[in-house]
């Protein structure tokens, strides 16, 4: 396939790194550092001992790649509104583009049977942009159950996972998807087929839109802020609206909040992705990990005083820091 990552962080870098080692030609939309450490030495991934190094087609530029047969956008919900102003040029008619992403999707409710079908969040897409530029027919999303990190521009330590689920934005199963997994196989990753992709976002959600934010306003790891007794009660109370949710749109969670702790504890003291970006200065993606469940909230007619309570801390807290727009 003809490939291009859209985002070469931790998630786009270790993907743009298999795949050119399958033999895919992988392009790079990047800038910055990240341009220039890609077109100087190329793109780089570090697992245990070894460390692989790719040649990729970089540019800032989407116009300078041309047409994909995959767009793999690998960006935080914050860049979305620029990534669907320049991403024309890679797309063609036939052209999947992959969401591997974390939160609630601006297509989330495409594929939730027909009172949602076709409903837009304001808090993730406000104005249609994304959707307008990222035809639902032509995209696939993703869940990934990974841990990296970019180490430098351009290089990118993997840590463990390795799984990816995909399925249509539209929540049905395609033989295209079926394809693009065995590609995916092919080149080194655990992945599965979905036959609703929206109960795998939910699902992964329902455990980061708690850890995120709240690492992000305290500084501490996941073991401590499962660790205090009243932190821990008033994350389980976010869960429980989360899950009530869940079940009003079609999607429940047949599990506790305790449960999913449990599996969160043994982690050990892990430094969330928002956590990271607070410390590193970079804007968070607030909104779509907390901000979307208290619209669909909304919708579904669920009253959210604990997940309103976290998305204002966290909301004043990164505008404070200047990371949230005002």
């Amino acid at each position: 396939m003809k490939v291009v990552i859209y985002g070469a962080g931790a998630i786009g870098g270790w993907m743009g790194v298999r795949l050119a080692q399958a033999g895919h030609e992988v392009g790079v939309v990047a800038r910055g550092a990240t341009l220039a450490a890609l077109q100087r030495d190329g793109l780089r991934l570090i697992e245990g001992d070894v460390t692989r190094t790719v040649k990729v087609n970089a540019s800032e530029k989407p116009a300078d790649l041309g047409v994909q047969d995959l767009v793999v956008v690998a960006v935080k919900g914050p860049a979305m509104a620029s990534v669907a102003a320049q991403i024309a040029p890679l797309l063609g008619p036939e052209t999947i583009v992959l969401t591997a992403m974390n939160g609630v999707p601006w297509w989330f409710c495409d594929g939730l049977g027909r009172d949602f079908a076709g409903q837009r969040l304001k808090s993730i897409d406000p104005d249609g942009a994304i959707a307008a530029a990222i035809p639902g027919a032509q995209t696939v999303g993703c869940v990934v159950h990974a841990s990296c990190l970019v180490d430098a521009p351009g290089v990118i330590r993997h840590h463990q996972g390795n799984g990816l689920i995909l399925g249509e934005a539209s929540g049905q199963p395609s033989a295209r998807v079926e394809a693009l997994t065995a590609a995916l196989v092919a080149a080194g990753f655990n992945a599965t087929m979905s036959a609703q992709i929206q109960r795998d976002v939910w699902y992964k959600l329902w455990g980061n839109m708690t850890m995120n934010p709240v690492s992000a306003i305290t500084g501490a790891t996941t073991d401590r802020i499962l660790g205090d007794e009243l932190v821990r009660g008033f994350v389980t109370n976010i869960m429980l609206e989360a899950k009530e949710i869940g079940a009003r749109f079609g999607i429940p969670i047949n599990q506790d909040p305790a449960d999913r702790h449990e599996v969160t504890l043994k982690l050990g003291a892990m430094k969330t992705s928002m956590l990271q970006d607070v410390q590193a200065g970079k804007a968070i993606e607030l909104d779509a990990l907390v901000g979307a469940v208290r619209e669909l909230g909304q919708l579904t007619q669920v009253p959210t005083p604990f997940t309103d309570a976290l998305l204002g801390l966290a909301r004043l807290h990164a505008r404070t820091l200047g990371l949230y727009p005002a």
